[in-house]
């Protein structure tokens, strides 16, 4: 078994900035040559997460939606408090949505559902410069 780590590189907007991040996984598995095993793809920060969906535009709007539901951002967060900068909500956002994803692979391709794709969320209330975190782990093909 074999295992490597790579990262993948984003410029986001901030503010609930949905970027499908799956081809750049796959090209990551791809690299390295895994036949079976898994890709983790972990966020080093408190203020984006990972999940899955439907990435189509509906989603793209309904997503945020939900989100200034749960966490709305027209509100006082105890970590504004503390911290004054402004994006308890973005922290309220990440941590339920969670800052990583295992994916199974077979055959040296990811095992998703023909309508799922991975994607990151950028929660901060400003534009960041992203690293993931990429760990391939498996087999070599």
């Amino acid at each position: 078994m074999i295992v490597k780590t790579d990262s993948i590189h984003l410029k986001t907007k901030g503010h609930t900035d949905i970027i499908d991040i799956t081809d750049k996984v796959q090209s990551i598995v791809t690299k390295h040559n895994i036949r079976d095993g898994q890709v983790l793809v972990f966020v080093p920060g408190s203020t984006g997460g990972l999940t899955t969906v439907e990435y189509e535009p509906g989603l793209l709007g309904d997503l945020p939606e939900a989100y200034e539901r749960i966490a709305p951002t027209g509100r006082t967060y105890h970590h504004d408090a503390t911290w004054g900068d402004g994006n308890g909500y973005a922290h309220v956002r990440a941590s339920l949505t969670g800052p990583s994803l295992t994916v199974p692979v077979t055959n040296g391709k990811m095992i998703l559902g023909t309508w799922q794709q991975i994607i990151f969320i950028d929660f901060d209330n400003r534009s960041r410069n992203r690293e993931l975190v990429v760990q391939v782990s498996g087999m070599p093909a």
